[in-house]
Parts: structure tokens; sequence; C-alpha cells
């Protein structure tokens, strides 16, 4: 089986986001933290370019595993993508798509949200996301 290339813990959390030149963006970058953190009950922690929070390890049918973080984002230039694999779970479908329509600016990708910023969002339905998100994922997976 292949090596797992993204893995938890390559680097400072707090230097990463002090490396965001864009004051606004860094800003938003340290409340995605402060969310997360407090959704999950877990520290940030680097996974490459990503910050995430808590952790899983997932086997598909194919046989293919790894182990992946419940929730996080990564402060990409144009926009941040933020994670909540667990919307994806087929039992989250319908409750994702209602919290997605009153969410705010934003638009969706195979395996991730992408935002601007936090000021277009309603940060109280992005919490709901991200709860949903780790609670699918923590009955599924037993994730920590």
């Amino acid at each position: 089986m292949a090596e797992q290339k993204t893995r938890a813990g390559t680097g400072d959390v707090t230097s990463f986001l002090d490396g965001i030149e864009d004051e606004a963006k860094r800003g938003d970058a340290l409340a995605l933290v402060s969310l997360m953190s407090e959704v999950t009950g877990e520290p940030a922690v680097l996974w490459g370019t990503m910050v995430g929070f808590g952790s899983y390890h997932y086997r598909y049918e194919t046989g293919h595993e790894g182990d992946s973080f419940l929730v996080g984002f990564a402060p990409r230039k144009a926009e941040f993508s933020i994670y909540l694999m667990g919307t994806y779970l087929p039992e989250a479908a319908a409750e994702r798509e209602a919290l997605l329509a009153r969410l705010g600016k934003h638009r969706i990708g195979k395996a991730c949200l992408y935002v601007k910023r936090l000021s277009d969002l309603d940060l109280g339905v992005l919490r709901e996301l991200a709860e949903m998100s780790v609670g699918a994922l923590r009955r599924v997976y037993g994730a920590t």
C-alpha cells in the first residue's frame, strides 16, 4: 500500500498562521481555529498546509486506508478550503443541503467548502456543519 503523504504534526500551527500576509485572512484563520477547536475539543495540528482538529482512521471497501482530521481548513491564497468530510456521509446529505442553503456566500467542491472570507457566512451555521461532520465521523469511524 502507498504511504500516506499528508500527515499530522508537520510543523507549528502558530508559525504557519503567522505567515499569512493578509491581516483579514489571518484573523479569519484564527477564528476558524477557535471554532473548530471548540467543536472538536482538540488542538489545532498542522497536516502539510492544512490545519486539522482531531483524527480518525478510515478504511474503504477497496482496502485503501489512512488517517485524516475530523475537521480542518487550508488558508489558500484566493479562498479558504474548509474540510467537513463527515457531512458527505450518506446519513448527513439532507441536513447538509439544508444548512448550506443558509450558510451564506460559498461554493462547494467534491470534498470541501470554499469561502473567501468568514464575514460572508453565518458562523452559527458553519458551527452546525462542523458539529454535524464531527458527530458523523465519530459515529462511523469511532474517531477521537
